[in-house]
């Protein structure tokens, strides 16, 4: 059983946000799979599971301090593989690829949207 159906993010800027987590997402297996129009986009697997939409209310997304967006990756590669391309595409890195102490096997990297938004990656399986 999952523990959330979906997580969602805002953005300011739409078209560049989708370009970003086109290119990061799919190093990770996700894709999009719906446009909502000028109102945002849903990324997912075989369902929808990452929403990026303009703020419902009209005023600026901003970012949450303290929240982080941590995605599975089916392995260390695509963990390295994430980080890069959220870095060639605008992201800011919050944290190199590497073994995270707190669990077992834990690899992850972080980095932050071209919102703000903290991103994290994880792996966690042995290499």
């Amino acid at each position: 059983m999952s523990v959330f159906t979906h997580v969602t993010v805002g953005t300011n800027n739409l078209a560049k946000a989708r370009a970003f987590y086109d290119a990061t997402l799919k190093e990770i297996g996700l894709k999009r799979v719906a446009d909502l129009n000028a109102a945002g986009s849903i990324w997912g697997v075989d369902k929808p599971s990452f929403f990026v939409l303009n703020p419902a209310n009209g005023s600026a997304a901003t970012i949450g301090n303290g929240v982080t967006v941590s995605f599975e990756a089916p392995n260390r590669a695509a963990v390295q593989a994430f980080h890069t391309a959220a870095l060639a595409n605008g992201g800011v890195c919050e944290g190199l690829p590497g073994p995270r102490g707190w669990a077992d096997n834990a690899f992850a990297a972080y980095a932050r949207d071209l919102d703000g938004h903290k991103l994290a990656v994880y792996c966690f399986k042995a290499e």
